[in-house]
């Protein structure tokens, strides 16, 4: 009988639950469990998997837009204003809907992360990337950043201690290969001013991106980017104020379709699904992803900013994409 009565006891203390989680809310895992537990499960389901291969990719292609647009916004607005007004116009949108579904603020211990996704997607690569396209065709810098997904894969690594094996390592290497000889070529053997504010630019996104991604597994995407932009509204209304006394905007069908696009659909949307995807299927193969997005905004910049491509970018571009296929199928 006690035997019968201590094998009760194991079994309730195995299926019982937390008794501090609120219906509704998603329960973060415990303290001892690795963090990329939940991921990895749903990314060994088939159609988990499939679900957020196509989510991170419905994002790259809002993200392949971004630089058209703020072609389109640098036409009526400064740099400088263009960045403020975007992150606050996209904080108000991220604002509006977790005040609408009545959000709790994020636990403390999450502010740190939050704080490296506004600086790294939210302030440091809308503004290093609009100062380099001042002077830089967007073709250009497309190819360029390029080189995001290696880099974020890198800090992945790091941050994250995970493992691609080598077929995805050197896929990912041989396409930023062909996107440093893309650079050099381009600038005629010399890196640019642009150039340089492109690589700061890759460095603070990537930082972005991982911490996105891994807060993404405890806490919804899109409440991730939610508190980054929400959380940078001190900084950036007086941004706003200050740099739209300096840089008068000049309202035009292009400008303002080009703000709204940067804040409504890069700052907000495209992230929203963006993290969603890298916490289903892994950060480094999501980011692989956006190997093709250099290709994508190539197509933008034709169609939309008629610009001319040397047959130099869209070699690049297509070389990189053929690594898309590698490091989808490379396992890790």
């Amino acid at each position: 009988m006690k035997t019968q009565s201590s094998a009760t006891e194991r079994q309730a203390i195995a299926v019982s639950t937390p008794v501090d989680a609120q219906p509704g809310t998603r329960a973060e895992p415990p303290a001892d469990t690795p963090a990329n537990s939940r991921a990895d499960r749903l990314a060994g389901a088939p159609q988990a998997s499939s679900f957020g291969t196509l989510l991170a990719a419905l994002g790259v292609v809002a993200f392949s837009l971004t630089f058209p647009a703020t072609a389109w916004g640098l036409e009526g607005f400064g740099p400088w204003s263009l960045v403020a007004v975007r992150s606050v116009l996209a904080a108000l949108i991220a604002g509006g809907c977790l005040l609408a579904l009545r959000v709790p603020p994020p636990a403390r211990r999450h502010w740190a992360g939050l704080a490296v996704v506004a600086a790294g997607v939210v302030v440091g690569f809308p503004l290093l990337t609009t100062l380099a396209l001042r002077t830089s065709t967007t073709a250009h810098a497309a190819v360029v950043v390029g080189l995001l997904p290696l880099t974020t894969a890198l800090l992945s690594a790091l941050r994250m201690g995970t493992r691609p094996s080598r077929t995805f390592w050197a896929a990912a290497l041989a396409g930023a290969a062909a996107v440093v000889a893309f650079t050099v070529q381009q600038s005629g053997g010399a890196l640019t001013t642009a150039d340089l504010y492109l690589f700061g630019a890759l460095l603070v996104c990537a930082a972005g991106y991982t911490e996105g991604g891994r807060l993404a597994r405890v806490m919804p995407g899109w409440q991730v980017i939610g508190w980054a932009l929400v959380f940078c509204l001190p900084l950036t209304v007086p941004g706003a104020a200050l740099a739209l006394t300096h840089e008068p905007a000049q309202l035009t069908a292009h400008s303002v379709a080009g703000l709204l696009w940067v804040a409504a659909g890069s700052q907000f949307l495209g992230l929203v699904v963006w993290y969603r995807g890298m916490a289903i299927i892994g950060i480094p193969k999501a980011s692989q992803l956006q190997l093709a997005q250099p290709l994508l905004t190539l197509v933008w910049s034709v169609l939309l900013l008629g610009e001319h491509l040397t047959p130099a970018a869209p070699l690049t571009a297509a070389a990189v994409l053929v690594c898309i296929a590698v490091t989808q199928r490379a396992r890790g």
